[in-house]
């Protein structure tokens, strides 16, 4: 795959003509709904199964390897050449073979029910985890049920592990008095364990995601020792578990949602964790990337200090919000998917942004009322941002929140960089 960034006046058939690609490959991967309709800023994958490349006049190496997905000097070695600024047209420069790692892929559904089966059918080649969201811890440790059986079978159906998730939370109860009680109640949290385990059993999970938040500090002992019983509990029946964490930046960061959240711990404790690496742009704030870059890397030089590399799922959202500008407190942003985004910027005609900082793509429009409106949203630059970003850390892999957001160019890209690991 190449991401080619549209310029003011490209056309699709000239850019598949200048990578010699397929166009109605590209119209597909792109899920591109009006060929004659592109946007300036626009990222779009190019499909190609070439190795070599002829340059072109105004061509770099530099763009030559951005453009193939591969390092520089591997590009430079493999064509053994010195100085890169010595190429000239009609040389044919031999493009080398991605080493693609093999990593793990979780996604949470907080779609259930029968409308999750085709989503689920949709992107489970790409997964190694599903994760239907969630199970509601009551104060006498029983569970509030979710239909999440279609998930399951639909998952199992695709070669993907059923991954059970728990919570202390609700949209409306942020879950710190609940997580009080029964974290420190010997008896409460023996009968949660217990109908964990039967549950699991009984629907065919094979690893369970604990995701308590808005702990109270004085409790981070007392979860860390839940954490470490469970944990002991479920291994002795043949289960994994995983724990989902706030993304912190140190040890001491002050805050609800990051106190009681003890890195170290659940890096020992857990077989692996899920780092919650989004929602910096929240629906409630102001408008920004919802998961830049440049915030996810602060959290990563933290994390694998304390927790083994091998260990971390690093979140990735797959969704867009559209703020209305300037914010006003207590208004909240619209969320919906990426490829809405792409085509609201295309019916009110705006060039696409980008924010190399975060190495996120967003814009600005004016709706019919003269409401100001700024968009934040993924595309396949931001994407294979956070694809580079799992390499460079040696991560375990990526976990995406929530499927149900159509991204196409997300899953083929994704494809391009990794091998997916099935168990």
């Amino acid at each position: 795959m190449h991401i080619h960034v549209v310029q003011r006046g490209e056309v699709l058939w000239q850019i598949a003509n200048y990578y010699q690609s397929n166009l109605d490959d590209i119209i597909e991967v792109n899920n591109i709904t009006n060929p004659d309709l592109l946007l300036i800023g626009q990222s779009l994958l190019i499909p190609s199964g070439d190795t070599v490349y002829t340059v072109r006049t105004g061509d770099t190496m530099w763009q030559i390897a951005q453009n193939y997905g591969v390092p520089v000097q591997e590009l430079l070695w493999e064509n053994r050449i010195i100085n890169p600024n010595q190429i000239y047209p009609g040389q044919i420069i031999n493009i080398p073979g991605k080493q693609k790692p093999t990593i793990e892929v979780n996604a949470f559904t907080y779609i259930l029910g029968m409308d999750a089966v085709p989503i689920v059918e949709e992107v489970g080649e790409h997964l190694t985890y599903l994760t239907p969201f969630a199970y509601l811890v009551n104060e006498d440790g029983s569970l509030e049920p979710i239909d999440d059986e279609p998930a399951i079978g639909a998952a199992i159906s695709k070669g993907v592990v059923p991954m059970m998730s728990i919570v202390n939370f609700t949209y409306n109860l942020s879950g710190e008095v609940l997580a009080n009680i029964i974290l420190n109640n010997t008896s409460t949290m023996s009968i949660l364990q217990d109908n964990i385990i039967e549950i699991m059993k009984e629907k065919g999970y094979r690893i369970l995601n604990i995701d308590f938040e808005y702990i109270y500090p004085e409790d981070r002992e007392a979860y860390n020792r839940f954490l470490e019983n469970t944990a002991n509990r479920l291994h002795e029946e043949g289960f994994f578990i995983s724990t989902s964490l706030a993304p912190k930046v140190s040890s001491d960061q002050r805050g609800l949602l990051y106190e009681a959240h003890d890195y170290e711990a659940h890096g020992r404790i857990a077989d692996f964790v899920i780092l919650m690496t989004y929602e910096w742009g929240w629906r409630g704030g102001q408008p920004r990337s919802i998961s830049p870059i440049n915030e996810i890397e602060r959290v990563l030089d933290y994390a694998v200090t304390v927790i083994p590399r091998n260990k971390i799922l690093m979140g990735f959202q797959i969704y867009a919000r559209d703020w209305r500008i300037p914010h006003i407190e207590g208004q909240e942003a619209e969320t919906f998917s990426n490829q809405e985004a792409i085509e609201l910027a295309l019916r009110y005609g705006v060039p696409i942004q980008y924010d190399y900082l975060g190495q996120s793509p967003f814009y600005r429009y004016t709706d019919e009322e003269g409401n100001a409106h700024e968009v934040w949203f993924e595309d396949a630059r931001s994407a294979q941002a956070k694809f580079d970003t799992v390499k460079e850390y040696n991560l375990r892999g990526i976990s995406y929140w929530g499927l149900g957001y159509p991204f196409p160019q997300n899953w083929a890209l994704l494809e391009d960089n990794f091998n997916i690991q099935k168990y």
